[in-house]
């Protein structure tokens, strides 16, 4: 603690860090409310409440270029704040909106709104994070957010499946709402100043500027494009990702009703599986912390790839043949520890190696990436659910990556980054 009472930067990032994991606690709520509602309406559904997730990730391809733009020209601190405050009343919203109207279709607008939000904070905050660290510092605290982020997403799965489970989806909005509202506070308080960006000289004075201004987004949409194709290491951390989140999204949404399934319940025991893989997820991403610089990031990828393809197979197989919550646990531990030490080295590379006045478009267009493995694969494999049993689509998922580990292995072998 001594370390963020030392200077006012240190101070600035320890009221950031303490917002992110209070925003990213009420997240998880959030995501248990929506399944509980969604199993409420349509249990067993792995297309519906695919359908409703994809409500929250159709914005990263609306919006997420344009907001990268602007995440440049703005000061991150306001669009921080404005996007928690906004979230937090449109949850709010959509929680007394159910006591009366309990239908689905109204969420698939709030999702849309609450996600178009955050086309805006996420660049925002992970460009923001230079502003208010040393140099020095920017691999611990990206790998303290990153961490500290987890436990709350395991806290929060936790304690909104049990508000869930008891009292409905209602209670998990609401404590949504406050959780964004706090963290709008915390961000509110950052004392760092506004940063002063080079002067455009694309700009023209006078009746023109805003018609120049609005005809420059589109130019620097295609500059952060070509930037990230001439940047190698930001080039191979975007394919990494794609990959990595293909595999998440693959298995996202069959997994949740395949835990349902194996041991009827609605969001308990997706709850206790989820601490056990953040606590995996935590102690991976410490040894990636202490090891990890030692290693070729292409080697630690792929090799997650391999052992958690394994994992997902094992898990699948494990869970079908016993329904044992033991094992489950154990297992979800492991998959956590295999897998961790990814989640925090892209962003550490990023912020080490990429201009400031262009973080705020790479990030933008990480998301984009991201997002689009994600949906196109969780879409496929949800399709494929309503006619293929749930076991062979895990199986055959988790097969799939580990052969694209062993080529990456293969083909990158030699690369430095």
């Amino acid at each position: 603690m001594w370390y963020f009472i030392c200077d006012k930067k240190s101070r600035d990032f320890f009221r950031f860090w303490f917002a992110q994991l209070i925003s990213q606690f009420g997240d998880r709520v959030y995501q248990m409310a929506l399944v509980g509602l969604m199993t409420a309406l349509h249990p067993g559904s792995v297309m519906e409440m695919s359908k409703l997730f994809s409500f929250g990730i159709v914005p990263a391809f609306i919006l997420g270029p344009i907001a990268g733009v602007y995440i440049d020209r703005w000061d991150r601190r306001t669009v921080l704040f404005i996007t928690y405050f906004i979230q937090g009343i449109l949850v709010l919203s959509a929680a007394f909106y159910l006591i009366r109207l309990p239908f689905i279709w109204p969420m698939y607008v709030v999702v849309f709104a609450i996600s178009s939000l955050s086309r805006f904070y996420i660049p925002a905050k992970m460009s923001f994070i230079p502003e208010i660290v040393h140099q020095d510092d920017l691999h611990i605290a990206n790998s303290l957010s990153t961490i500290t982020g987890m436990i709350a997403g395991g806290l929060g799965v936790l304690l909104g499946s049990w508000i869930v489970e008891r009292t409905g989806s209602f209670a998990g909005f609401c404590w949504d709402s406050v959780c964004y509202l706090l963290s709008a506070a915390l961000v509110f308080s950052i004392t760092a100043l506004r940063r002063r960006l080079p002067d455009k000289k694309t700009i023209i004075k006078g009746a023109k500027e805003m018609i120049s201004v609005e005809k420059s987004v589109w130019h620097e949409i295609v500059d952060g494009i070509q930037y990230i194709r001439s940047q190698k290491e930001i080039k191979f951390i975007f394919w990494m990702m794609f990959i990595l989140l293909a595999a998440v999204g693959a298995i996202y949404v069959v997994i949740i009703v395949f835990i349902q399934q194996a041991f009827h319940s609605v969001t308990k025991d997706l709850g206790f599986l989820a601490v056990s893989l953040t606590v995996g997820l935590f102690l991976g991403n410490l040894a990636y912390g202490k090891w990890g610089k030692r290693i070729a990031a292409y080697k630690i990828i792929f090799s997650s790839l391999i052992l958690g393809g394994a994992m997902v197979v094992l898990f699948t197989c494990v869970v079908q043949a016993t329904h044992e919550r033991l094992w489950a646990l154990v297992l979800s531990f492991v998959l956590g520890v295999v897998i961790g030490p990814v989640m925090s080295a892209p962003s550490t590379v990023i912020n080490k190696i990429c201009a400031m006045e262009m973080s705020g478009k790479v990030f933008a267009a990480l998301e984009f990436v991201v997002y689009l493995a994600f949906l196109l694969a969780m879409m496929v494999s949800s399709f494929l659910s309503e006619h293929i049993d749930r076991l062979w689509i895990l199986v055959t998922v988790g097969g799939v990556f580990m052969v694209v580990g062993v080529v990456g292995l293969f083909k990158f072998r030699g690369e430095t980054v």
